[in-house]
């Protein structure tokens, strides 16, 4: 697969798992400084991981959620959840399923900062608890 196989195919997965409005106003948003790192992600993150077959693209969400609530990512945390919930089928108790998980490996600090920014999300687009 050359680089724009690798990217037309990014960007199918892509717009799937984020939906079109987010990446189209990512898209909207290339300027000199961050172009190259679009098209990097699109081919490398999106093009080459999330098209994997060997997991789903719902553990791949969940390893996400998890990642970011490890990671202290609060800004991705709330783009995946938004992403899992509008475009990947999850309910509220799936994400609180995946915030109790990380409590415990990743500590309680970071597990209700986590449910604290999940909340809201939920609350942005009418689908709480």
């Amino acid at each position: 697969m050359d680089d724009r196989e690798r990217y037309d195919k990014g960007m199918s997965r892509r717009r799937k798992v984020l939906g079109n409005a987010w990446v189209d106003k990512a898209t909207a948003g290339k300027t000199p400084l961050n172009d190259e790192f679009q098209d990097f992600i699109s081919r490398y993150a999106w093009g080459e991981i999330w098209t994997r077959t060997h997991f789903d693209e719902r553990t791949r969400r969940i390893l996400v959620i998890g990642s970011m609530v490890a990671l202290g990512h609060w800004d991705e945390f709330r783009l995946h959840v938004r992403a899992a919930m509008t475009e990947g089928g999850f309910t509220a108790t799936d994400i609180k399923e995946i915030l109790m998980q990380q409590a415990i490996y990743c500590g309680v600090p970071a597990a209700n900062h986590a449910f604290k920014e999940a909340a809201d999300v939920m609350k942005e687009i009418g689908k709480a608890l």
